[in-house]
Formats: C-alpha cells, sequence, structure tokens
C-alpha cells in the first residue's frame, strides 16, 4: 500500500510572548498600550513561552488566547520546561514545545529521521543549495516577497521595501536599504548578527528576540549603518562607524 503522506522537517514562522505574569488585567494594559505597534503583526502566529510561570492553576489559557485575539494576535502554541504543562495545550487544542529548543528539535529530528522518505530531483537541488554558506540576492526584495536563508547567511545587494520580509539561519547583510523586516538566527543561533548598510527597517529580530519600530530611530541610527545582535538576551542596535 503506497503511503499517503509522509513527515518532514518544516518550518513556520513564529513570534513569541514570553509572560512575565499571569494577571489577565496587567496583560491586558500592557496590549493596550503596545496596540499600534502590533499593526504590522496581525494575524501573524504566536507562541507563549510561560516559562516564567509556575502555577497551571493560576494560567487561564482561553482567556488568554481570547485576550490575545481581540488585538489580532493568533496564539498557536504554548511553551515551557516542564512538560507537564502539554497537558494544558491539549485541553485548548493547540500545539505544545518543550524548552529548551534543543529538547524539541531533537524530536522532530527523531520522527522525520525515522522514515526514509523518496527524494525527486527537485528536493535534491534543494537539499544541496541549503548546504551552501551564503546566499546572495542581488535583485530588490518587493513588498510581500520572503527570502529564508535555510543553514546559511543571507546577503542581499538590493532593497528591501516595506512589508517584505528576509530571514537566515545565519547572518544578515543588507547593502541596500532595510525598510521590510529582517529576522536572523531564525534557527536558534543567539550569536548571529544583522548588519545593515541603510537601518529603515518595520522589525528586525535575532534568534527570535524581536523589536519592532513604531518612531523613527535616532538620528546616529536611522538611515545609517548599523549591527543589530543579542546581549544578555537583549537586542543591542550599534552604528557601525567607518574608520
Amino acid at each position: 500500500m503506497n503511503a499517503a503522506f509522509n513527515v518532514k522537517s518544516a518550518r513556520l514562522d513564529t513570534l513569541s510572548v514570553q509572560l512575565l505574569t499571569d494577571d489577565l488585567t496587567l496583560i491586558n494594559q500592557e496590549l493596550k498600550q503596545r496596540a499600534e505597534r502590533f499593526g504590522n503583526l496581525r494575524n501573524m502566529p504566536f507562541t507563549l513561552d510561560l516559562q516564567n510561570l509556575s502555577n497551571q492553576a493560576n494560567v487561564n489559557l482561553a482567556k488568554l488566547i481570547a485576550l490575545f485575539a481581540r488585538y489580532n494576535l493568533r496564539i498557536i502554541a504554548i511553551r515551557h520546561t516542564d512538560l507537564s504543562w502539554s497537558n494544558l495545550a491539549k485541553q485548548h487544542n493547540i500545539a505544545f514545545s518543550i524548552l529548551p529548543e534543543e529538547q524539541a528539535s531533537a524530536r522532530v529530528k527523531a520522527v522525520t529521521e525515522a522514515q526514509i522518505p523518496q527524494i525527486t530531483e527537485k528536493e535534491k537541488f534543494t537539499s544541496s543549495a541549503s548546504a551552501l554558506p551564503t546566499l546572495v540576492i542581488d535583485r530588490t526584495i518587493r513588498t510581500g516577497q520572503q527570502v529564508y536563508a535555510e543553514k546559511s547567511d543571507l546577503i542581499v545587494l538590493g532593497l528591501v521595501s516595506e512589508g517584505a520580509e528576509i530571514i537566515a539561519d545565519g547572518n544578515i547583510h543588507i547593502y541596500g536599504p532595510l525598510r521590510g523586516r529582517a529576522l536572523a538566527g531564525a534557527a536558534g543561533n543567539k550569536d548571529t548578527r544583522i548588519f545593515a548598510q541603510s537601518m529603515q527597517a518595520e522589525l528586525v529580530s535575532v534568534a527570535g528576540i524581536y523589536r519592532i519600530f513604531d518612531q523613527q530611530l535616532p538620528a546616529h541610527l536611522y538611515r545609517h549603518p548599523v549591527q543589530i545582535f543579542l546581549q544578555n538576551d537583549r537586542l543591542v542596535l550599534s552604528a557601525i562607524q567607518a574608520h
């Protein structure tokens, strides 16, 4: 009997919201304050990181999901270091991811590698291409387009337009204006960086830690060469000084 489907490793772009409290009133107040900043993220999938919460009984997940939905933020999963929290996810028919992320990756790898799928010529080409150390794009990335450099760095020689998205498991270098979104370290590498020749971004992210720009940056950063990296799990934007 021919197989009806194969399970393969895939990638879904989500943003993570790390809750520091289970107080719905406080969460709602902060969502209200940030509502305008979330405009560009409407209907994008989100994961609730609950690792800072210890008592499941105090977490009203149904109300949390509804609260975020009120601001057009879709919660599709929760994650925690304690596997028992997966029961909470089951109760609400959403996904669960165990922390640290290496454990979740190992589980996916174990499932996918247990199969011996047939590989087409197209898939062979894709697999070979993903092993390249750098993906170079020498054109404009237009609004609504997405480029993903899997297992490699990404170099963009042209403009990244508003509403466009560039993603890399490695570092990202943009030699034209960066006006859209740039997400480096998509596979979780916190040592990756973003280098932008002209910083005008809507959003930047390194290893899932992101920042939205709803106001113009300071003069020494806006439209200037900038590097973006993580320092103690916080995003740092630093001007690149030419000597």
